[in-house]
C-alpha cells in the first residue's frame, strides 16, 4: 500500500499524463480558535493526453465529503492511503473535491499555534516536500506547475497573507472573506496561507520604474523585539545583487517575510510569501554571528524566488542544486553586495557550511550530491548536508573553474530560457556551458556523481639552505565508510596555495598560487628554489571542497600562532583543520583542547569563536579519553571563566563566554557564579543578564541539581511566553533524577500530544553529557520504541525522536552491538534504518577518537 508515499516513477506517469491549468481552492477558517479540522473545497481544472485513462490526486485528510469529476459524483470512500482515485478522464477535466483538513501542531501542513501571552490563534502553512495535500487535494508533485487562487474566510480582525498582494476582505459577521487573485505558475510546495492577528510593518523596493511591497510579520507579544529596518537593509541588498547577477527582475508581485512559531526549518521559500522561524526575532541579545545567520537566511530564501520558485526541479533528485544554490547565493552576496555587514562570509562559510558538509560525507549514508531519490521518503532524509553545504561548496569549486562572469552569464540564460517551467541540471549545465566555453561533462561526472571527499596534503623536500627543492599537492581518496555506496575517487582541485610568513607575531600572507590539481600527485614547480615559509595553506581562500592537512612545520607554527592570521579565512581553514583531524582521530581531544586554549584568546570572529567553544565541548564530551575526560572539562570550565571576567564589558565575546561557562560549569565556585548572576548578588560588568541568558544559566543549574521545579516555575512565570514554556521543559527534563528522566521520556515516547518545539526541548533536556549513568537503562528502552515512533508519527515528530533520543551518549561497544542487532531483527523502512545507521556512526568515531586520545595520553 503507498501510504503517503509517492514515488518518481509514479510522478513521471502522471506527469506525461496531465497538464494541470488552475485550482480554486476555498478554505474555511472561521473556528480556527477552536482547533480541530476546517473546510477545504478545491476545484482543479486540468488536461489528460490520454482521454480515458485513470490517475489520482493526493490528499491527506480525515475525511472526504464530496468528489466529483466532471460533474459525475464518485463515491467518498474511495478515498484512501491519501489519494483520490480519479477513473476515465477526459481531454479537459473539472474536479472538485470538499474534505475536513486538519490543523496540526507538528509544523506540518497547517500549523495551529496559541500564543500565552495574548491568547490568539496563529496559523502557517509549510508544505515543502509533500505537505499542500494535508491542506487542499493537489498533484502533490513539482513539474505540475499550476495558478492557485485561494478564497479564505477566517474570523474578522486577522490578517491573512498568501502568494498573491492579500486583498480587503469582505462581511461583517465574525468572520471575513478574503478572495486572493491567482499566482502565477508555481509548484505546489511554494503556495502558502499565514493567518491570524500577525502586526506587520512595510516599505517598498525601488529601482526605476521598478516598485515591490515589502512586508515584515510577527505575532504582537515579539513586535517590541523586531527589528524591520534591519530586515529591509539585507533584503533590499538582496534584491540589487541578485537583479543584476541575474539579470531578471523579481518575477512575483509583493514580498513579505513572516516570522512564524514553532518552524521546523529555518524558513521556506513560498513564493513572495516566505516563512522564517521566529527565533529569529531576538529577544536578548546575541552575538553578530546571529544577526549574520539571519542575513544570510533572508537572503537564501530571496535567492529562491528565482532558482526554486520561477524556475523549478522536475523532480526532487534536483533539491541539491535548489538549496545548494540559494546557499552560495547567500554567500557571495554577503560578501560582494555594497554596504553588506558581513564581507567576511566566506569565513562563516569554510567554518559552518563546510564542517557540516564533511561531517556528513563520511557517515555510512553519504551519498553522490546528485543523489538517488525514488520517492518521498527518500527526499524527506535528503535535507542534509550534501545537499546544502556540499552542494554549495562544489559550487564555488565550479565557479572557479568557470569563472564568475560566465558563470552568472550562464545563469542569466537560464532563467530566460526556462522561467516559470521545471528543469533538470543538465538545463543548467548546458547553459553554464555555452557561456564558459568549459566542457561540464567530466566536471559533473566526478563532483556530483560520486561520494565521499578527498584529501589533499602537501609535500615538501627542502635543500641544505632551507629552499625548496620539489613541492607537491598529493591527494588521497579515503574509502568510503562502510555501507556506503559507490567507490572512491580521486577529483579534479581548483585550489590556491597560501605562503605565509612571521612577523613580529602576524601570519601573513607574501604569496598565493593558484593551480588545478588532478591525479595523486600534482607537481608545483613555481614553489621550486624558493625559501621555505612559516606556514603553507593548501586551499588558501577555500575555493574547492577537501579535506587539509599541514606539514609538520606549518602545523608545529599555526599551533603556536594560530591567532596570528592577519585574516579571517585562513585562521578558519587551520581551525576546520583540526577539527576534522580531531574527529578523525588524527588529533587527540586533549591536544585540541591545547590548540584552542592558546589561540581561542586571540580569535577576532565571533562565529569562529562560538564554533571552537562547541567543538571543543562536543571533543571532550565525546572523543576524550574517559578517564581523563574530567580534567579536561575541568581547564575549558576554568578557560570560560577567565574569558568572561576579561572580555571587553558588553562585547558579543563576553556574551559568547557566559554561554560557554554556563555549558560546562562543575566546580561549588562556578555553579555558584552562574546562581550570583541569576539572582543578581553577582555581577559582571557590561554583561546583561537577560531573558535568554537567565534560561541558559537556569537549565545549567537544573542539570546539576542547583535548581528545583519551584525556581523553574518561579522562572516561568518572568516568562510566560512560548519560549519560556520551551525552556522551562528543557530544565525540568535536565534535572539529574531517575523521575524527572521518567517523566520526559513517557512524554516524547508514550505520548504524542507535545508540539513539535516543545518535544524538542525536552529531548535537548533529557540527553545531558554529565548524566550518563542515569539515561544508561533508556538505550534498551530506545531500541524497543524507535520503530513504533516511526510508524505511528509525522515525518518531523519522528525524526525528532530518533535522532534525539539514540543513546549517544553511552559510547560502548555495547551501544553497536544493540543497534546492530536492531537493525538485523526491525526490518525497518529505509529513511528510518539511515537515521539510525548514522547515530550508530557516531558511537564508531567517538571509540576511535577516544582511544587516539588515550594513547596521546599514555605518550
Amino acid at each position: 500500500m503507498p501510504g503517503t508515499n509517492l514515488t518518481r516513477e509514479e510522478a513521471r506517469t502522471r506527469a506525461d499524463l496531465l497538464r494541470v491549468d488552475a485550482y480554486d481552492i476555498e478554505l474555511d477558517l472561521g473556528s480556527a480558535r477552536e482547533g480541530g479540522t476546517f473546510r477545504s473545497t478545491t476545484v482543479v481544472r486540468f488536461a489528460a493526453t490520454t482521454p480515458g485513462a485513470d490517475t489520482f490526486i493526493d490528499l491527506v485528510a480525515p475525511s472526504v465529503e464530496e468528489i466529483t469529476l466532471n460533474g459525475a459524483s464518485l463515491d467518498p470512500a474511495s478515498f484512501a492511503d491519501s489519494r483520490v482515485p480519479l477513473p476515465n478522464l477526459a481531454a479537459e477535466n473539472e474536479l472538485r473535491i470538499v474534505a475536513d483538513c486538519a490543523y496540526t501542531n507538528t509544523g506540518e501542513g497547517l500549523h495551529r499555534f496559541v500564543d500565552p501571552v495574548d491568547g490568539e490563534t496563529y496559523l502557517y502553512t509549510q508544505f515543502e516536500v509533500p505537505d499542500a495535500r494535508r491542506v487542499f487535494a493537489t498533484f502533490e508533485q513539482p513539474d505540475l506547475k499550476a495558478a492557485f487562487r485561494f478564497t479564505v474566510t477566517a474570523p474578522k480582525g486577522w490578517v491573512v497573507v498568501s502568494n498573491s498582494p492579500t486583498p480587503t476582505p469582505v462581511g461583517d459577521g465574525n468572520t471575513q472573506v478574503w478572495e486572493f487573485e491567482p499566482t502565477g505558475r508555481i509548484s505546489s510546495y511554494i503556495t502558502a496561507l499565514i493567518a491570524g492577528p500577525y502586526v506587520g510593518v512595510f516599505d517598498s523596493y525601488e529601482k526605476g520604474e521598478q516598485k515591490v511591497p515589502l512586508g515584515v510579520y510577527c505575532r504582537p507579544s515579539l513586535r517590541e523585539f523586531l527589528d524591520p529596518e534591519a530586515i529591509f537593509e539585507v533584503t533590499k541588498q538582496g534584491f540589487d545583487y541578485f537583479q543584476e547577477k541575474f539579470d531578471f527582475p523579481y518575477p512575483f508581485a509583493k514580498y513579505d517575510q513572516l516570522f512564524v512559531p514553532e518552524f521546523n526549518a529555518g524558513a521556506m521559500e513560498n513564493a513572495g510569501a516566505v516563512t522564517l522561524r521566529d527565533q529569529y526575532v531576538f529577544r536578548s541579545k546575541v552575538t553578530d554571528a546571529a544577526y549574520e545567520a539571519r542575513a544570510a537566511t533572508i537572503l537564501h530564501e530571496l535567492a529562491h524566488m528565482w532558482f526554486g520558485d520561477l524556475v523549478t526541479m522536475e523532480w526532487w533528485n534536483d533539491l541539491w542544486l535548489n538549496e545548494s544554490f540559494a546557499t552560495f547565493a547567500e554567500a557571495v552576496c554577503q560578501a560582494e553586495a555594497p554596504g553588506s555587514k558581513w564581507p567576511q562570509s566566506w569565513t562563516t562559510f569554510a567554518n559552518q557550511m563546510k564542517t557540516w558538509a564533511y561531517r556528513q560525507d563520511q557517515l555510512p549514508s553519504t551519498h553522490p550530491i546528485m543523489a538517488e531519490i525514488n520517492d518521498l521518503e527518500d527526499v524527506q532524509v535528503n535535507f542534509d548536508g550534501i545537499t546544502y553545504a556540499k552542494g554549495a561548496s562544489v559550487l564555488k569549486q565550479l565557479v572557479a573553474y568557470v569563472g564568475q562572469d560566465a558563470f552568472f552569464q550562464g545563469v542569466q540564460a537560464y532563467f530566460k530560457r526556462h522561467a516559470w517551467g521545471n528543469t533538470r541540471l543538465s538545463d543548467l549545465l548546458g547553459a553554464l556551458e555555452e557561456a564558459s566555453g568549459r566542457d561540464l561533462k567530466a566536471w559533473s561526472k566526478s563532483w556530483l556523481e560520486t561520494a565521499g571527499i578527498n584529501v589533499l596534503r602537501p609535500a615538501i623536500t627542502l635543500n641544505t639552505d632551507g629552499e625548496i627543492e620539489s613541492f607537491a599537492v598529493l591527494q588521497e581518496a579515503p574509502a568510503l565508510p562502510a555501507g556506503a555506496k559507490g567507490e572512491a575517487v580521486l577529483r579534479p582541485h581548483r585550489i590556491a596555495i597560501g605562503l605565509y610568513e612571521l612577523n613580529g607575531g602576524a601570519l601573513v600572507r607574501t604569496d598565493r598560487i593558484e593551480l588545478d590539481v588532478d591525479g595523486p600527485r600534482t607537481e608545483v614547480p613555481e614553489l621550486v628554489g624558493r625559501h621555505r615559509p612559516a606556514v603553507v595553506l593548501l586551499n588558501d581562500d577555500d575555493l574547492s571542497y577537501a579535506k587539509i592537512r599541514l606539514d609538520e612545520d606549518s602545523m608545529a607554527v599555526v599551533t603556536e600562532h594560530l591567532g596570528g592570521f592577519t585574516e579571517s579565512l585562513p585562521r578558519a581553514l587551520c581551525w576546520a583543520s583540526a577539527w576534522d583531524m580531531t574527529r578523525d582521530g588524527e588529533l587527540a581531544a586533549r591536544d585540541y583542547l591545547s590548540l584552542a586554549l592558546s589561540g581561542i584568546g586571540r580569535e577576532s570572529d565571533i562565529g569562529v569563536v562560538q564554533s571552537v567553544q562547541r567543538q571543543v565541548k562536543l571533543a571532550l564530551d565525546a572523543y576524550a579519553d574517559p578517564d581523563w575526560r574530567e580534567e579536561g572539562l575541568s581547564r575549558w570550565a576554568a578557560a570560560a571563566e577567565e574569558h568572561l571576567r576579561a572580555a571587553e564589558p558588553g562585547s558579543d565575546h563576553q556574551l559568547a563566554w557566559a554561554r560557554a561557562l554556563a555549558s560546562v560549569a562543575r566546580t561549588d565556585g562556578q555553579l555558584g557564579l552562574l546562581a550570583g548572576l541569576l539572582d543578581g548578588s553577582v555581577e559582571i560588568k557590561g554583561l546583561a543578564v537577560d531573558t535568554e541568558l537567565r534560561w541558559t544559566l537556569l537549565g545549567r543549574l537544573a542539570a546539576t541539581g542547583r535548581a528545583d521545579e519551584a525556581a523553574i516555575a518561579a522562572e516561568l512565570e518572568r516568562d510566560n511566553t512560548a519560549a519560556g514554556q520551551e525552556h522551562a521543559a528543557t530544565c525540568r527534563a535536565a534535572r539529574p533524577t531517575a523521575e524527572a528522566k521518567a517523566e520526559a521520556w513517557a512524554s516524547v515516547v508514550e505520548s504524542d500530544t507535545l508540539t513539535n518545539y516543545v518535544q524538542e526541548a525536552v529531548i535537548a533536556g533529557f540527553q545531558q553529557s554529565d548524566q550518563r549513568e542515569l539515561l544508561a537503562p533508556y538505550a534498551e528502552k530506545y531500541f524497543a520504541a524507535v520503530k513504533g515512533i516511526w510508524e505511528t508519527r509525522s515525518h518531523e515528530i519522528s525524526q525528532q525522536i530518533i535522532v534525539g533520543l539514540y543513546p549517544g551518549l553511552q559510547v560502548t561497544t555495547g551501544t553497536l552491538e544493540a543497534t546492530d542487532a536492531w537493525l538485523a531483527s526491525a526490518e525497518p523502512a529505509p529513511a528510518l534504518r539511515r537515521q539510525v545507521v548514522e547515530s550508530r556512526a557516531g558511537i564508531e568515531r567517538a571509540l576511535k577518537a577516544q582511544a587516539a586520545d588515550r594513547a596521546a595520553g599514555a605518550r
